[in-house]
């Protein structure tokens, strides 16, 4: 995987699949950004890769257009862009009032939108561009008690496949990767969580997790960067307008 001298920048890089995207990336010769909220955590990220970190808030949309100028001006422009920032809020449909809906697109939708809008102009005129947004499962067939959360990642897909029709001609390439339940401290979190709600065993929560995961386990960060890896590549131009399932043969 040749990416030597190409700037990656990812948001929501300080922890779980973003670091470890940050990781593979770096591993394959990219001069990698973190951007995200945690500035200590985004130190230890950027100095473990040999890169840079910028701090914001993507949901703010002044200071993620100032961040991503803040990387440019240190590495250059962005040649590959990870839109990896989400998270998800549980609630049933008729409790998810109007302020979870918006939290919800603000963070998994439109961040996706803007930073994509910063950088595609640059890499159009270069000729070359990658563009990566970690959606989910979730975006692919939905699931219950996350309605929110499941509309942006089906938005951030449609927003995948529409644009890569734009690009089809240009070098630039536009995915989709689609991890199913990972391996990460949000989801050990959350289960955690539900555990003190319902005194349910932490384990057996994850096992329900894991269910429609013919593997019956948790994807492990590793597995979703290296999907991504795979769709920088300079040799993976006629990947675009895919939406990857990275979720141990779950049926969508």
């Amino acid at each position: 995987m040749g990416l030597d001298g190409r700037h990656a920048l990812v948001t929501g890089g300080s922890r779980g699949i973003g670091a470890a995207i940050a990781d593979v990336l770096a591993q394959a010769g990219a001069r990698v950004t973190v951007l995200g909220r945690d500035r200590t955590a985004l130190d230890e990220v950027a100095d473990r890769v040999g890169g840079q970190m910028v701090v914001a808030d993507v949901t703010d949309a002044a200071a993620l257009a100032t961040a991503l100028a803040e990387a440019e001006g240190g590495l250059g422009p962005i040649d590959i862009l990870v839109n990896n920032a989400g998270a998800a809020e549980s609630a049933k449909f008729q409790n998810a009032d109007d302020a979870l809906w918006e939290r919800m697109l603000a963070l998994n939708l439109t961040s996706v939108v803007r930073a994509t809008r910063h950088v595609l102009p640059g890499m159009l005129d270069r000729n070359w561009g990658r563009i990566v947004s970690v959606a989910s499962t979730a975006g692919l067939k939905g699931y219950a008690y996350v309605s929110a959360y499941s509309a942006a990642k089906h938005a951030v897909i449609g927003l995948t496949r529409s644009l890569a029709l734009e690009t089809a001609r240009t070098g630039v390439t536009v995915n989709a990767v689609c991890p199913g339940y990972t391996d990460t401290d949000l989801v050990r979190g959350s289960a955690a969580h539900l555990a003190e709600r319902t005194g349910k065993d932490p384990d057996a929560l994850i096992a329900e997790m894991v269910s429609g995961n013919p593997q019956r386990r948790l994807i492990d960060p590793v597995e979703v960067a290296r999907t991504v890896l795979w769709l920088a590549d300079p040799d993976s131009g006629a990947m675009t307008g895919q939406a990857i399932a990275v979720a141990g043969g779950e049926i969508m």
